[in-house]
């Protein structure tokens, strides 16, 4: 097997496999969830360099040519690092992408008023990364992030669909839209997010487009192993989805089904 590589501080990532297993179904896939040590929002730079470093060399022993970083903390602290200092050292052929780049390729379609909102954790928020790409294709756009630190732990809690995350939800909304009204589309800059769009929407006015990377993050891919074919025909295509926690496995098993859509029998691997 030579399986395209998926990597998450935990289950968020789920949210974007689940759309490229249904865009590519006929590829082989191996997700790893570093539970143990997520959230890796909080974290330094050089600590989440650190843990994706660890992940993505597990990835490659595992016969990968291809891995995607689809965790926005890791594509924000670590993924231009790997790319241009470690992989020339360790293994040049082979390729790390995150999910950033392809959102924000493809986010001036979405505004008219030029004025986009970003929701994300605290590490990405802070590494500017959205503004800094946005500015690469779309200099004119004006972008208002948000820090959302208390969204990921209501998602794992199971309480995105609970009356206790209205506060959380409004409250985030009404800063973002109070720093700047003009906002007419708001990127989900975190896959934990897409389980908490019922609120957002509720909260959100109805002329505000929301954003999420999944469906964005699978074409992308598909353009990618189109324009890459010696990437892709190094792509083994079995239809075989593989799964792996740094932490146990029963509650991954149980907390993942929220993310994927279906059940999920993982096995637990430790990362060094």
């Amino acid at each position: 097997m030579a399986p395209i590589g998926i990597f998450d501080s935990g289950y968020g990532g789920l949210t974007v496999m689940k759309e490229i297993v249904n865009a590519l179904p006929q590829y082989d896939f191996i997700y790893l969830g570093d539970n143990a040590r997520s959230p890796y929002g909080p974290r330094s730079f050089e600590t989440v360099h650190k843990y994706t470093l660890q992940a993505v060399n597990w990835f490659f022993d595992q016969g990968c040519s291809l891995v995607l970083l689809a965790c926005n903390t890791a594509s924000a602290k670590a993924l231009r690092t790997i790319q241009q200092t470690d992989l020339p050292l360790i293994t040049p052929e082979k390729k790390v992408l995150g999910v950033i780049r392809p959102v924000t390729e493809e986010i001036g379609k979405y505004s008219k008023t030029k004025h986009i909102g970003v929701f994300g954790t605290a590490g990405t928020i802070k590494s500017q990364s959205y503004s800094i790409e946005i500015a690469k294709f779309y200099p004119e756009i004006h972008i208002t992030q948000e820090a959302c630190p208390m969204w990921v732990p209501l998602v794992e809690n199971g309480e995105f669909d609970c009356d206790g995350a209205d506060y959380f939800v409004s409250k985030h909304i009404n800063n973002i839209l109070e720093a700047d009204p003009l906002i007419d589309a708001i990127i989900l800059g975190c896959t934990h997010y897409p389980l908490l769009m019922n609120k957002i929407r509720r909260f959100l006015p109805k002329h505000i487009q929301i954003i999420s990377q999944a469906e964005i993050v699978a074409n992308s891919l598909i353009d990618y192993l189109k324009r890459h074919p010696e990437i892709d025909l190094n792509c083994s295509k079995n239809a075989i989805q593989l799964f792996y926690t740094t932490d146990s496995e029963e509650i991954f098993n149980r907390q993942a089904s929220m993310f994927f859509g279906k059940n999920i029998d993982a096995g637990r691997i430790l990362l060094s």
